[in-house]
């Protein structure tokens, strides 16, 4: 069985080497040369990795024809660069392949769920099915083989067992569940969280604040997935309070570390006028926001990352806004 791996970028390459690992025949597609050359000659992907040694099999290509005999294709881009990758892809395909989503967002124009977006992209006939691999997991910690659980998602469970025997081994575990809905938002949702744990942090807050944070923000994924029929019981697993916590809390996280900057300066101009690395949580922010407003659901927390990214409010002020709310229960329906 063959796989290949769409992104040479960190957490494309983390995966490649964990199937390489595993003894698997996979390779690495990407558009940057040094990053390319640097895997094959150098065993090192050094702009995201430094100085950390590869698995020496691991091999990497710029050319996309790679994918053409592929029985796996992951995809290990941004968001905003699914649809045109997976219509690349779609074209040179030869038979049908499991399409394995990593990324954690929507469609930058139609809101769609990425999974959507795949199935809408490819032919039926080059398509077995949408897999999604997520969950708490940080790319820099996979490469140096620390011990990582995570869930291949599919409404094809016979495909997710594929991809929970193809990655599984003893430093990554996989789950397999069936909840695509839940746990697509929840991982998108997260990301504003993260975002948000960031700004508390760098205005100065500490371990009650940041516990406060992830446990509103958990009950507002939770209000927002299962307003679209993901289960409940999703969101208290590994794409839920897991993923939660881990981009809430580590400063591996590209979204916290956006937080960070954001809260630090009081002020989001300067994040956004330099920033040049794929922060997913401020298109997700975006969407959020609109899909709640025209759904009635209750979304605080993402509602003030929203005002703080896209109307300029000040952080400070979101952090003293959100605590003088109108006093409630924390369940109300208890």
């Amino acid at each position: 069985m063959k796989t290949a791996v769409i992104g040479s970028g960190s957490w494309g390459t983390a995966l490649a080497q964990t199937l390489q690992d595993n003894g698997q025949d996979v390779i690495v597609y990407g558009v940057d040369d040094r990053e390319i050359r640097d895997i094959n000659e150098n065993h090192k992907n050094s702009k995201y990795f430094g100085d950390i040694q590869l698995n020496p099999g691991l091999r990497a290509t710029t050319d996309i024809n790679a994918v053409r005999d592929a029985d796996v294709v992951v995809l290990a881009v941004p968001s905003i660069a699914i649809e045109p990758i997976v219509r690349e892809v779609d074209a040179i395909l030869e038979k049908p392949a499991v399409f394995v989503n990593v990324a954690k967002g929507f469609h930058p124009v139609t809101n769609e769920r990425l999974s959507d977006v795949i199935r809408h992209s490819v032919r039926p006939e080059h398509l077995s099915s949408v897999v999604s691999l997520i969950g708490p997991s940080h790319a820099e910690e996979v490469v140096i083989r620390q011990l990582t659980t995570i869930d291949a998602v599919s409404q094809n469970e016979e495909d997710a067992k594929l991809v929970q025997n193809l990655f599984s081994n003893g430093y990554l575990r996989i789950y397999t569940g069936t909840d695509e809905v839940g746990s697509e938002l929840g991982a998108a949702i997260k990301n504003v969280m993260a975002i948000a744990s960031g700004i508390l942090s760098g205005l100065g807050y500490q371990d009650n604040t940041r516990a406060a944070l992830i446990t509103r923000g958990l009950q507002e994924m939770i209000r927002y997935g299962t307003h679209f029929g993901g289960k409940e019981q999703t969101f208290m697993g590994l794409t839920g309070v897991g993923d939660l916590i881990v981009t809430c809390t580590s400063p591996h996280s590209r979204n916290f570390q956006a937080g960070y900057q954001i809260g630090r300066e009081n002020d989001v101009k300067n994040f956004l006028e330099n920033n040049t690395k794929t922060v997913e949580g401020v298109r997700t922010a975006k969407i959020v926001h609109r899909v709640a407003q025209e759904e009635g659901i209750d979304m605080p927390i993402c509602e003030e990352i929203y005002q703080i990214l896209y109307e300029g409010k000040e952080p400070s002020l979101c952090a003293s806004d959100l605590m003088v709310r109108q006093l409630k229960k924390e369940f109300p329906d208890a």
